[in-house]
């Protein structure tokens, strides 16, 4: 059965940096691409950033040249590094990893903001 876990997230100040980690269990993750999302009460799920299984990257505008998502095929996990954030960043952020279609998340790990 295929598992993500995340850890990784907290509280950081303005301008502050915190990496989140998803970890991916019962699958070899060399062969697929991660998503990151992120979601705060009452607003839709944002896409904030994804990874193919080539190494491409993608990123929503609000985060380019601050977020940097990335890979490690050898330890089955996938990165999210966040620099230079933001208030608005605080958010519920998400890994997702889609298998023969079937599309698996992980159980979200809450990102803060505050200072």
């Amino acid at each position: 059965q295929v598992q993500l876990v995340e850890s990784g997230g907290g509280l950081a100040q303005p301008g502050g940096s915190l990496r989140l980690s998803c970890s991916i269990f019962g699958s070899v993750f060399k062969y697929y691409g991660m998503t990151w999302f992120r979601q705060t009460p009452g607003k839709e799920r944002e896409l904030v950033a994804s990874i193919s299984s080539s190494g491409a990257t993608d990123y929503t505008d609000s985060v380019k040249g601050r977020f940097t998502v990335s890979r490690d095929d050898a330890e089955n996990v996938g990165y999210l590094q966040m620099n230079s954030l933001k208030l608005e960043d605080t958010a519920r952020y998400t890994c997702k990893v889609k298998i023969s279609g079937y599309d698996y998340w992980g159980q979200g790990t809450q990102v803060t903001v505050s200072g």
